[in-house]
């Protein structure tokens, strides 16, 4: 059951619409492109795009009326990355939205002239991408996701529900998530009552060892970062950890409808819909350079209560009090 209800109203969007054909002062339509990092039919992709969408749509631009948008979905490919990125440009945009690490990575080495926004994008200061949140510079800026700060929140969390934890691993693919070194670092600078290590991997069968590595060991669970890799596998990441009783914490709220224990991260769909914000301003003449970064406003907390119960796991009704959705 959802603990919160937004109702967007749209209705009022077509006031903007004048203003939005107003920018078209060439006589061409407004071409965007879109590169996502997961798969087109994945559920996280789809409300992301929906939100991007509505957020368009809010501001007066209408897909086939007044602005064309080129959708590519990378499926956490680095060659789908690479080839659409080519595509993309080729198209010649008037800016593309960007979103993880990889595709961020791939559209800053293509192009520097064609303005860029980036979604749900970890660090992009300490990896290099922009100047700084206040100034990003050059054709790059955008809507930052998950900091340092979240893998204390998450070891919280999980000390609310599972007794005597003692142990969590943080698993993600160096590849595709580099910067969680980086915040485990940062995280492990602080005296800590829980042992935190990180788990790094790449294939399916290195998930596997790691849970089943885990599931010997009572008191532990798994913390499953929010990079591509991650995400494109948490099927195979749920079934592993629900066969060897390992609780999982997210940022994700789909690996919790899927089985997962605990998500707490920010709000995807929110980020996408404030992204939009961003490709109005530069269809309409602002500079990427001058528009500075922006971080999360929205997040959510999610528990599985029948996962839990199959875990033994006793939540407390202040901690469901606390949740935005429970799923039972």
């Amino acid at each position: 059951m959802r603990r919160r209800q937004f109702i967007a109203i749209i209705g009022g969007a077509t006031v903007a619409w004048p203003l939005a054909a107003s920018s078209q002062s060439s006589g061409q339509t407004p071409r965007v492109g879109v590169l996502l990092g997961l798969a087109e039919k994945d559920q996280e992709t789809k409300s992301r795009v929906r939100a991007f969408q509505l957020g368009l749509r809010d501001l007066g631009w209408i897909e086939g009326r007044n602005v064309v948008i080129d959708y590519r979905y990378a499926a956490g490919d680095p060659g789908q990355i690479d080839r659409y990125v080519k595509e993309l440009i080729a198209l010649a945009p008037n800016v593309i939205v960007g979103n993880s690490t990889p595709v961020l990575a791939a559209l800053k080495k293509a192009t520097s002239s064609i303005p860029i926004v980036f979604s749900v994008v970890n660090d992009p200061v300490g990896q290099g991408f922009i100047s700084s949140l206040a100034h990003p510079g050059a054709n790059i800026t955008g809507f930052t996701f998950v900091d340092p700060e979240i893998i204390g929140k998450w070891i919280s969390l999980l000390n609310d529900v599972i007794p005597n934890l003692h142990r969590a691993l943080l698993m993600f693919n160096p590849d595709t998530g580099p910067y969680y070194e980086s915040y485990l670092h940062t995280f492990k600078a602080t005296r800590q009552p829980v042992e935190v290590d990180a788990a790094p991997v790449r294939t399916l069968g290195e998930i596997e060892a790691t849970i089943t590595e885990l599931g010997r060991d009572p008191g532990s669970a798994l913390m499953a970062a929010g990079d591509p890799f991650i995400v494109v596998q948490r099927a195979a990441i749920i079934k592993s950890a629900e066969q060897h009783r390992v609780a999982i914490i997210s940022p994700y709220r789909q690996f919790v409808v899927e089985g997962g224990l605990i998500s707490y991260g920010p709000d995807t769909s929110d980020i996408f819909r404030r992204s939009s914000s961003y490709v109005d301003r530069i269809l309409k003449g602002e500079s990427a350079a001058n528009l500075p970064a922006q971080s999360p406003t929205k997040y959510e907390l999610v528990v599985n209560l029948k996962t839990a119960k199959s875990f033994g796991l006793s939540v407390r009704e202040s901690f469901i009090e606390l949740a935005d959705e429970v799923i039972e």
